[in-house]
């Protein structure tokens, strides 16, 4: 698997990079890593990282220092001033640019910036209204409804009276089996209860009925999405990466194609296999959404191609560049020079869009060529990970440390129990069978 494919921008690469930026990311997951990664490829610098552990993605690295911090938002406010006034000592004349990879710490950075912008930092997000109005799912599919933008059908189960007697969660009228999630996954962040999830799967009507139980009695009280299940597995979805600037501009974009997800219950949904694939039309769609919101910063769009009619519907916004980050770079474009450009040097870039069509998986190749069942499909995984037209996040030849092979070749060995466990042949067979997908264009 090769650590950096053809056409991926070295550090140092392109034009001279002006005054010194430094990223400060706060998280520790696979996304922390790649826009570390990122910024060490095209700026040879040195991420700190405030995070709340130390896991395997940032742990032995050569290219984070890593401090940690308690998980209240004072504490994380606490923690950033120390460490802008550690990094101003030692960097001085470096700007210092905060990002994260987590909807709630996009919160607490937005609902702080004051503060954080007079301890040094920028901050290269929408202002926390928008942001707050977007991260709602509920919100997001009413933007897209003014737009003519597509979205699956939605029930919204408001929870804010949910304490009162009588309260009745609203009847839902499409069939089952439905999916179920919060609006908005910052509200839904510190409520616990047995069985909980990211995304739920609800087979009947009487394990709705029990979901909407189990949140009541847990004190949820924010928004709920009942949504009909759109047919057809993974390789049906797309995901969508996009930076509006300062100006309110969009100038880097970029489009997958995902063949496989992630199955635990902590990180379902998020995209674990894909290739880097121009989608023009979904490029579009999302672009107006930023622009038309006046929206700032990164954004990542989760869109699901509809079998039944082929249309491409939009699930989602979060406000972060999202977990997979690392395909941009891998497609032809770091965004950390796109972001670098604009929130340090004032930069009016051309808009771009990163199209070399790459494959971005985070699980064995023969785990991938089994869980991608249409034949045309797996035939074009086949021929790029043959063509070494492949990259892993945590595979960099500038950080490969023993201990960091040792954690990659323990991760790729544990998906293959991860996805027996939760997402078994079987099950993946059946819905394949029942939703065969239209034939596969290939994108050269």
């Amino acid at each position: 698997m090769s650590s950096t494919p053809a056409g991926t921008p070295q550090a140092g690469a392109g034009r001279e990079a002006g005054p010194a930026a430094r990223p400060v990311i706060v998280g520790s997951d696979i996304g922390v890593y790649a826009l570390a990664r990122s910024f060490h490829e095209r700026y040879g610098v040195r991420a700190t990282v405030v995070a709340f552990a130390e896991p395997g993605p940032i742990a032995h690295s050569g290219i984070v220092d890593t401090v940690l911090s308690g998980t209240e938002p004072a504490q994380i406010v606490e923690a950033l001033r120390q460490v802008a006034g550690d990094l101003g000592a030692r960097h001085p004349g470096e700007r210092l640019v905060l990002l994260t990879n987590m909807d709630w710490i996009v919160r607490v950075l937005v609902h702080h910036r004051p503060e954080l912008e007079s301890a040094g930092y920028l901050l290269p997000f929408a202002d926390a209204d928008l942001i707050d109005r977007i991260s709602d799912k509920a919100e997001f599919a009413a933007v897209c409804d003014e737009l003519g933008i597509p979205t699956p059908g939605t029930v919204i189960q408001d929870f804010a009276r949910a304490g009162e007697p009588g309260w009745e969660p609203a009847p839902v009228g499409f069939d089952f089996p439905v999916i179920a999630k919060p609006a908005s996954s910052a509200d839904y962040h510190d409520v616990q209860f047995a069985g909980k999830k990211k995304i739920f799967e609800i087979a009947t009507p009487a394990e709705l009925d029990r979901l909407m139980i189990s949140l009541r009695e847990a004190g949820f009280r924010g928004r709920f999405l009942v949504q009909e299940n759109i047919p057809g597995d993974d390789t049906q979805m797309r995901s969508v990466t996009a930076y509006a600037d300062t100006s309110g501009r969009v100038t880097l974009r970029c489009s997958a194609r995902v063949l496989l997800e992630e199955r635990t219950p902590a990180a379902r949904g998020n995209p674990s296999a894909m290739i880097v694939e121009r989608i023009d039309e979904i490029l579009d769609a999302a672009q107006r959404i930023c622009e038309h919101t006046g929206w700032r910063g990164f954004a990542n769009f989760d869109v699901k191609l509809d079998p039944r009619d082929g249309v491409f519907k939009f699930f989602e916004q979060n406000p972060r560049i999202g977990r997979n980050n690392y395909y941009l770079t891998a497609g032809g474009q770091n965004p950390a020079e796109v972001l670098v450009d604009d929130v340090v040097h004032g930069v009016r870039r051309a808009p771009v869009t990163a199209a070399d069509e790459v494959l971005y998986s985070v699980v064995p190749q023969r785990l991938l060529r089994r869980y991608v069942l249409d034949p045309e499909l797996r035939a074009r995984v086949v021929r790029l990970q043959r063509s070494g037209r492949t990259v892993h996040p945590l595979r960099y030849r500038a950080d490969a440390a023993p201990r960091r092979r040792l954690y990659l070749l323990t991760a790729l060995v544990n998906h293959w129990r991860k996805y027996r466990q939760y997402y078994p042949l079987d099950a993946l067979r059946r819905n394949y069978e029942a939703n065969k997908p239209a034939p596969v264009t290939e994108v050269r």
